[in-house]
């Protein structure tokens, strides 16, 4: 059984990603806290065992973010806009300006390991999703500040760029890992992806790295603990 000795705040948690990054945290028996905006939200996706690792605020508001901060060794970013919904904050606002915010009030109290998921094709300007608000050059924004202020001094970044994302259950694919930008095309599981966001915190290969994560061939998996290795 892995094992982690600090506790996790899961920024999104009530997204669709964040919601398998919570199952798999409780797979590990891992300790974690949530940082909300809607508790009662929370409570239906999570149950009311939950109730007490609740910090109900807005990564838009400084202090709400220093007090889910507080006492936390890690914190497991799964924000992202949604660049579909005409009235929701724009890609600067979530992607780049919250994600940089949460990750210098999280340097200021003390959290030591920062993962950050990001998007495959951030470095391609070009793409067809960039032209909705540009949200990939947010995201890339979002990374590089992240990889600024959590290199050096004891501190840890991993940011996972995945795949297009699909909602099928984990453990049922190879996965594929790489460094340098080289996957341009692919898909990937949410619940892999939280899988590989949660092992991020004990895998050493995954400290102060930038990854790309897309899913092969259906193959039922025991771990994906070993996908680490593709990245030396």
């Amino acid at each position: 059984m892995l094992r982690y000795s600090g506790t996790v705040l899961v920024a999104g948690a009530t997204g669709r990603t964040g919601q398998w990054v919570v199952k798999r945290l409780q797979h590990y028996g891992f300790d974690f806290r949530l940082f909300v905006r809607s508790g009662e939200k929370a409570l239906e996706k999570f149950g009311p065992e939950v109730t007490d690792r609740l910090t109900i605020g807005s990564v838009e508001h400084e202090q709400e973010i220093v007090a889910a901060c507080r006492h936390m060794d890690a914190v497991i970013c799964a924000l992202g806009s949604n660049v579909m919904d005409p009235e929701a904050p724009p890609p600067s606002a979530i992607d780049r300006d919250a994600v940089i915010r949460l990750a210098t009030l999280a340097k200021a109290a003390g959290v030591t390991t920062f993962i950050l998921i990001s998007s495959l094709a951030v470095t391609r300007p070009e793409h067809p999703l960039n032209k909705y608000g540009r949200v990939l050059d947010m995201k890339l924004e979002g990374e590089n500040g992240v990889r600024r202020l959590f290199t050096g001094s004891g501190r840890t970044f991993t940011v996972i760029r995945p795949g297009g994302l699909l909602d099928g259950p984990p453990l049922q694919h190879r996965l594929v890992l790489d460094t340098g930008d080289r996957i341009t095309t692919g898909s990937t599981d949410r619940s892999d992806l939280a899988e590989i966001a949660v092992l991020s915190l004990v895998a050493p290969e995954a400290q102060n790295r930038t990854f790309e994560l897309i899913r092969a061939e259906e193959a039922p998996q025991d771990s994906l603990l070993g996908c680490f290795r593709q990245l030396g």
